[in-house]
């Protein structure tokens, strides 16, 4: 991977808090409240917004959806084979099954970290639904898998990197794009 170099914010932290306080309007809307409801993040930053989304379901239903962490490290189809993943801990201390489970990442792209959830869910048993909340869908699907609920749709080439920053991983809430110094001069 070469060097990147910021593009661009196209988030600030208003924004992404308006985006999670719409997502989680539509998830109590299309499910009838949070009865039922369960979140589970996907390490590692769709864990921090897990916990942002169930605090927002709160603030509208007066009740916390269950709250989860899958690790699909070991799942993944599109890691090489030499390569050992580091793993890190599934906590889904509730039953998934018969349950409404949102499923949450900061970014979709190929959608390979989707399918990879969705083994993993699986494995743990069987929901009545699974329906996928993004921060950012940036196209490019090589899988055929959409986001149900997304915070801003973000058109981007294969040379640019989109990052959601988390105030509690990186200091603060913003994404921004990136992009590979190599390969912007080669394409102008």
């Amino acid at each position: 991977m070469g060097d990147y170099v910021r593009k661009a914010t196209i988030m600030d932290a208003d924004a992404m808090r308006r985006a999670m306080t719409r997502i989680a309007h539509e998830i109590c809307e299309r499910n009838e409240g949070a009865k039922n409801l369960v979140i589970v993040g996907i390490v590692s930053r769709g864990v921090p917004l897990a916990s942002i989304l169930a605090s927002e379901i709160e603030s509208i239903e007066g009740t916390r959806p269950p709250v989860g962490e899958l690790d699909v490290s070991f799942y993944r189809d599109d890691i090489s084979r030499s390569i050992v993943p580091v793993r890190h801990a599934t906590s889904i201390p509730f039953s998934i099954n018969n349950a409404n489970v949102v499923l949450i990442d900061d970014v979709l792209y190929t959608g390979r970290t989707v399918r990879s959830a969705l083994d993993a869910l699986i494995d743990l048993g069987r929901p009545r639904t699974v329906q996928l909340a993004v921060m950012i869908d940036r196209g490019h699907r090589e899988l055929p898998i959409r986001a149900d609920y997304v915070g801003k749709n973000v058109p981007s080439s294969h040379t640019e990197d989109v990052r959601v920053h988390l105030k509690d991983i990186d200091g603060d809430n913003s994404v921004t794009i990136w992009e590979d110094a190599a390969k912007k001069g080669g394409l102008q």
